[in-house]
């Protein structure tokens, strides 16, 4: 295992811990020699970490500290990559160029033999084009932010034309299509718009009148009822 692999592991050990451990219980479960427990911890002294202990008393990791952008596992590292490759092919333009401006400043930071693995990596993404959106993701995702209405001139499957006034709360990835989750106020209960149906829509500076955290859990609770209902 790499040093700073383990350097996090122990970290993410100590944080379930809200009383001193014994140095020998942390070895132990983070599978290392004694020895070497009391060097990483002063290793992580050193770069900040507030542990207070001593050998025969026990450890306890106080809480705040902020892991270094270099304390990553290979198995989140690669995560990394594969989720900023799904976006490069899955999202609109601006959220594909703001990933690999992430990962780029993450790579930025990481050791050497980290960013090569960012940089050869092996996961890779297939995914069918998706569905042109006729609407701007951009904007969709600001007035989500900023819990802002949206006029919406959309067309269904069938083909109907109708006006909506919509408080859209979450914009949903699907591998070809993307769906604004939101409440219609016409028709006054949840709502799911396909952004390629959408034909024309108009940002609203009004903001709707509940939170977008509580519309998603009413709307994650309705989902639930509903898978449930099936099951019964």
């Amino acid at each position: 295992m790499a040093r700073s692999e383990r350097l996090l592991t122990l970290l993410q050990t100590m944080r379930r811990y809200r009383r001193p451990v014994s140095g020998a219980a942390l070895a132990a479960e983070t599978g290392v020699s004694i020895r070497t427990l009391y060097r990483d911890i002063a290793s992580l002294q050193a770069q900040g970490a507030l542990i207070d202990g001593e050998p025969g008393v026990g450890y306890v990791l106080k809480p705040g500290f902020m892991l270094p952008p270099m304390m990553f596992s290979q198995d989140e590292i690669e995560a990394l990559v594969l989720g900023s490759r799904w976006v490069a092919r899955a999202a609109d333009p601006r959220l594909a160029t703001a990933g690999a401006d992430a990962l780029a400043k993450i790579a930025d930071v990481l050791p050497p033999e980290m960013r090569e693995a960012v940089e050869a990596s092996t996961l890779l993404v297939n995914l069918r084009p998706p569905i042109e959106a006729k609407a701007d993701l951009g904007a969709i995702r600001k007035a989500i932010r900023s819990e802002r209405m949206l006029n919406l001139t959309y067309s269904d499957e069938t083909g109907a034309v109708s006006v909506r006034r919509i408080w859209p709360f979450a914009l949903s990835y699907y591998e070809q299509v993307r769906v604004v989750v939101a409440w219609c106020e016409l028709r006054q209960d949840f709502r799911h718009f396909r952004t390629d149906r959408i034909i024309e829509m108009v940002p609203q500076d009004e903001r709707y009148p509940r939170r977008r955290a509580i519309l998603l859990k009413d709307w994650r609770e309705r989902q639930e009822e509903q898978v449930g209902s099936t099951q019964d």
